[in-house]
């Protein structure tokens, strides 16, 4: 059995006693960027529950142009009000070569990448850098309400930076 049939097993399960549907704003109003890494679980790791906050992920937790736009939607149409950004430690991003990645790509495809896949070499300052490109986003109503956490992939902890 394939991973996704796994996948496709587990969630008969899961529909036997899914609840049914609920709003479609978060309830806590807020929306958090972090990393895809499958070692962070956000809703345990923040006490979330479904339907809490809106999860935008991606590699490294970078607010790139789509996330920008998700972040947009989550505050002017279903009402987030506050955005964490959150990196972790041992995240595959650090360090990083984006032109050899972007070069490897091209070579292989024949096509140059449309986009970049910016790594860096600390946490706690990437995720300042972060927050500041949010808190600069203009499209945000309430930009001014973003802060910056480090999740511990070793302890599990988040600490704000």
């Amino acid at each position: 059995m394939s991973g996704i049939d796994e996948l496709v097993q587990a969630n008969a399960q899961y529909a036997q006693s899914f609840p049914g549907p609920l709003p479609g704003p978060p309830k806590r109003q807020v929306a958090i960027v972090t990393c895809m890494d499958a070692r962070l679980d956000i809703f345990r790791a923040l006490g979330l529950e479904i339907g809490d906050a809106h999860v935008i992920r991606n590699a490294g937790g970078i607010p790139t142009p789509d996330v920008l736009r998700s972040l947009a939607i989550s505050q002017r149409e279903l009402g987030t009000r506050e955005v964490m950004v959150m990196h972790h430690t041992q995240c595959g991003m650090t360090d990083f070569d984006d032109g050899a990645f972007r070069a490897d790509l091209a070579r292989e495809s024949g096509q140059e990448p449309d986009w970049d896949v910016p790594g860096f070499s600390d946490a706690a300052a990437d995720t300042v850098r972060c927050v500041e490109l949010v808190r600069e986003c203009a499209w945000l109503p309430h930009r001014a309400h973003v802060r910056g956490f480090v999740f511990d992939v070793a302890t599990g902890s988040v600490t704000e930076v």
